[in-house]
């Protein structure tokens, strides 16, 4: 995990300015590459090799410059490939800018990665600016002043984009929908998202941005499955993401899909496992909010994994509260985020470097009651697919005044982050379950991950986001995953892990790292005290939402003081 930072013209002093304002995204070291066209910055956490073997901004042969951040899961595989390459580090950097060097920008079908980088090639005077297929690595710009800027987080743009504090409506719009903005444009306005496989190519002499592709893994070809061909790719996924010589420590949820990665990597290092514990837990009538800390302390001591319980309270919630938001960016409607960077500064204090997490599990293998709704729903085309997923994802939306009316939320959102080719009249289930991939596990899963873990100098790994283990589960028929009842969920995980994982956890109902927020505050007042010092020097707590609302509505203005953002909601 790196930070990559750049102005199309000679700017030393913006490019340091930003290199330090993300120094916790690459504290090992820091370099820039300058021209009279181009100022590149870049800030390096080492994984692979020592950080002199891997300092960037990277100088290729044929004399073109690149900045990476992320990892080539598949480096050994290439290297078996492409026998004309003699490495002289163990970087996959070096791979990487090799391959563009060779092959162009079709080198990225190649590489099964999370990566985002500029390449810079003086001869064309082009900058080429890329992100991965599933959008794991973040990556902004914006024009401005008839030049390019761009960098891993929006905040360094904010003093060089003119109004980009003030809210772009688009994005709050559909946040106020659906709870997460996934349209292309930031909540700041005028700055933008490279999208989940997008790769742009910004020609300094006509001035032009333009779309070079769209790597977008969908399957699709309505394939059955084979329980011990399903755990071989799951494996080899696995054991990828175990590449490089840092400290990795496993999100142990307590769910099945952690537990299949921490048995995989087992098999080749010794597992450090850390999961969360509520603290006081509240009485619910519908959640144990423990049970997934007790599933994973069960499995830890059968596995014999190193397992950290990580304890969490409405105290630590509040500490959390305002420099998660922060490190964050834009808002979320999600009430657990300081119990999620709580989670990451213990992992960082155990000295881990590297995380992996279950993320995008079931959002290719059918692990949530909305996948039985959808199916029943029988959609004809993309767009009653898309209209269904913006406007139903939520139970409770945020309910705020909106400028853009829902169906130009869809048009816009087609044309730009769900295009026609997601849908597959076939299997409109898969269909669905590519918004998922590409709208939910992008802004939400993996962008929390990315700054939260990043705020403490860590790399977040998926093993079920590789290439592979997308295209191989993407290829399966949805009936295959699931069919009428909540049982059948994930059926392909459970029948392919039975007698290998717990029944306790194949069989457990579907739960999630819920900070209980709202009955703490109802049935844990004293314990909640900072809390609502924290909300009401926010707003009147008393305007706030009585209900699942309360902490997302605090978070969205919270964020509105921390970034001086100018809306009225």
């Amino acid at each position: 995990m790196c930070g990559i930072y750049g102005i199309t013209e000679q700017n030393k002093q913006w490019i340091k300015s930003y290199i330090n304002k993300c120094h916790y995204r690459g504290p090992d070291m820091n370099k820039m590459f300058f021209d009279e066209n181009i100022t590149l910055g870049h800030n390096l956490l080492s994984i692979t090799d020592t950080p002199l073997q891997g300092l960037q901004p990277w100088k290729t042969d044929n004399g073109n410059i690149l900045i990476y951040n992320g990892e080539i899961f598949n480096y050994v595989e290439l290297l078996k490939k492409y026998k004309n390459f003699k490495p002289k580090t163990q970087c996959d950097t070096e791979l990487l800018a090799w391959g563009l060097d060779q092959y162009g920008i079709e080198f990225i079908d190649q590489i099964d990665s999370q990566h985002a980088f500029a390449f810079w090639v003086p001869k064309e005077k082009s900058v080429y600016l890329s992100r991965d297929h599933a959008g794991i690595k973040p990556l902004y710009y914006a024009m401005t002043r008839g030049i390019l800027v761009f960098g891993s987080e929006a905040k360094g743009l904010l003093d060089i984009v003119p109004d980009s504090r003030n809210v772009d409506i688009h994005a709050l719009s559909c946040w106020s929908v659906a709870g997460l903005n996934v349209t292309n444009n930031s909540f700041f306005k005028g700055i933008k998202k490279i999208m989940p496989g997008e790769t742009l190519k910004y020609d300094l002499k006509t001035k032009k941005l333009v779309q070079v592709k769209r790597d977008i893994i969908l399957g699709g070809k309505g394939l059955s499955y084979d329980p011990d061909e399903f755990r071989s790719v799951f494996d080899k996924s696995v054991q990828e993401c175990l590449i490089g010589k840092r400290p990795i420590g496993t999100f142990l949820s307590g769910g099945l899909d952690s537990a299949m990665i921490a048995y995989h990597a087992q098999k080749y290092l010794t597992q450090n496992t850390f999961t969360n514990h509520i603290l006081p837990c509240p009485i619910d009538s519908n959640e144990d909010y423990n049970s997934d800390s007790y599933e994973a302390k069960k499995l830890a001591k059968h596995l014999g994994f190193n397992h950290t319980i990580v304890v969490h309270s409405p105290k630590l919630y509040a500490k959390h509260w305002k420099s998660s938001i922060e490190a964050l960016e834009e808002p979320m409607y999600n009430p657990s985020i300081p119990m999620y960077s709580h989670m990451n500064e213990v992992m960082s204090k155990h000295g881990i470097v590297v995380t992996l997490a279950g993320d995008m599990g079931d959002e290719i293998l059918c692990g949530y009651p909305a996948y039985i709704i959808a199916k029943r729903q029988k959609f004809k085309s993309h767009r009653d697919c898309v209209m269904f997923w913006l406007t139903k994802r939520l139970m409770r939306p945020p309910s705020l005044k909106i400028q853009i009316n829902i169906d130009d939320i869809v048009d816009f959102l087609i044309d730009t982050t769900f295009p026609e080719s997601l849908w597959d009249k076939d299997d409109p289930v898969s269909s669905y379950m590519r918004l998922d991939q590409q709208g939910l596990c992008a802004e939400d899963y993996f962008r929390r991950n990315d700054r939260l873990g990043m705020l403490y100098s860590m790399e977040g790994r998926f093993p079920f986001a590789c290439k592979k283990m997308i295209n191989f589960c993407m290829n399966i028929h949805s009936s295959y995953k699931m069919n009428d009842s909540l049982d059948s969920l994930k059926s392909i995980s459970k029948k392919s892990y039975q007698r290998i994982l717990p029944e306790s956890i194949l069989n457990k109902p579907k739960t999630g790292w819920t900070a209980p927020i709202n009955l703490w505050r109802s049935q844990f007042k004293k314990d909640c005290k900072e809390m609502n010092r924290v909300a009401n020097k926010i707003t009147n707590a008393n305007n706030l939402p009585d209900d699942k609302r309360w902490a997302p509505i605090l978070h969205l203005l919270t964020w509105q003081q921390v970034y001086n953002m100018k809306f009225i909601i």
